[in-house]
C-alpha cells in the first residue's frame, strides 16, 4: 500500500491505517527508537507511540512526505524518552553524536524550523554518501561502526567524512547569518 493511500486510510478513521504504518515503517521506527534508546522494550513502546501519535495528527495533518513524517515523530517521542531517562542510563553514541553538533548548532534561542530549512538546503548540496553518513549519524543516531559496516568502509573515513561535513555546514550556517 503507498503512503496516500496509508493517510487517506488515516483521513476516513480507519484503524487499518495504523496496521499499515506498522507494516511500512514499524521496522524503520523501531531501528530509530532503539538507537536512541537503551531499553528494547522503551523503544517498542515508543513506537507504539508514535502510532498513536500520528493517528492524532492525521487529521489536520496532511504530511508531503509521509516516511519522514513517521520518523520525525518517532525520532522525537524517543529523544523525550531519554531526556526523561536518568544520566546514568543514556546511550552514549547520542551524547557522543549531540555533542559533536554542538559546536556548530546555533544558540537555542533560533527557530528550530529555520535551522532544519538551513541544514536541509545544506545536505542537498552535499554529495551523496556524506549525506547519507550524515544523516545515519545525526538523524538515525548510527554508531560510527554500524554506519562504517554499512558502507563497506573504515571507521576512520566515516569520522572523517563526519568531521569535514560538520566543519562545511559550520560554514554554510555562518555565510547564512547563522551566529554560532
Amino acid at each position: 500500500m503507498d503512503d496516500s493511500q496509508i493517510i487517506e486510510l488515516y483521513f476516513s478513521r480507519d484503524e487499518a491505517a495504523i496496521r499499515e504504518t506498522n507494516v511500512k515503517y514499524g521496522k524503520l521506527c523501531l531501528h530509530i527508537a532503539r538507537n536512541i534508546l537503551d531499553n528494547p522494550e522503551d523503544a517498542e513502546e515508543c513506537v507504539q507511540d508514535t502510532f498513536l501519535a500520528v493517528w492524532n495528527a492525521i487529521p489536520p495533518a496532511h504530511p508531503d512526505n509521509f516516511s519522514a513524517f513517521v520518523c520525525k515523530i518517532a525520532r522525537n517521542l524517543s529523544l523525550k524518552k531519554l531526556e526523561y531517562q536518568s544520566a546514568a542510563k543514556r546511550n552514549a553514541d547520542i551524547c557522543i553524536s549531540l555533542t559533536e553538533l554542538e559546536s556548530i548548532l546555533p544558540a537555542p534561542n533560533m527557530e528550530t524550523g529555520d535551522l532544519s530549512r538551513l541544514i536541509s538546503a545544506f545536505l542537498k548540496t552535499e554529495k551523496e554518501s556524506a549525506r547519507k553518513i550524515f544523516l545515519r549519524r545525526y538523524w538515525f543516531f548510527d554508531s560510527v561502526s554500524e554506519i562504517a559496516r554499512q558502507c563497506a568502509c573504515s571507521e576512520s573515513k566515516v569520522k572523517s567524512i563526519l568531521f569535514r561535513t560538520r566543519n562545511r555546514l559550520r560554514v554554510y550556517l555562518k555565510k547564512e547569518g547563522i551566529e554560532l
